[in-house]
């Protein structure tokens, strides 16, 4: 099953943050991980514990996307995309805590 891929606004304005080259790089792995079977845990992609954020990470290098699926609808919600550094996380270059 395909899914359809939806970005919020605030994930639009995450992925802006980005250098250009930076944005092909993220939107390639979306588009290459997220497609088929998102829900399937793999090295990069995992469910996280409970957080406001998301239900799961998608790891791309030091990006980080997150994203929560509705199996029902076949849609992958992207809700931020951000970067760590060490074990901080920084979306548009802010900490967030997690």
């Amino acid at each position: 099953m395909r899914f359809v891929l939806e970005f919020t606004e605030s994930a639009l304005n995450d992925l802006r943050f980005f250098r250009k080259y930076e944005q092909n790089i993220i939107t390639e792995q979306i588009q290459l991980q997220l497609i088929r079977e998102p829900g399937k845990e793999t090295r990069n992609r995992k469910p996280m514990e409970p957080n406001a954020l998301a239900d799961w990470e998608l790891r791309i290098g030091n990006y980080r996307v997150f994203y929560d699926i509705d199996d029902a609808a076949g849609t992958v919600k992207i809700k931020a995309i951000g970067y760590k550094e060490h074990n901080r996380l920084f979306i548009r270059g802010t900490e967030y805590p997690l």
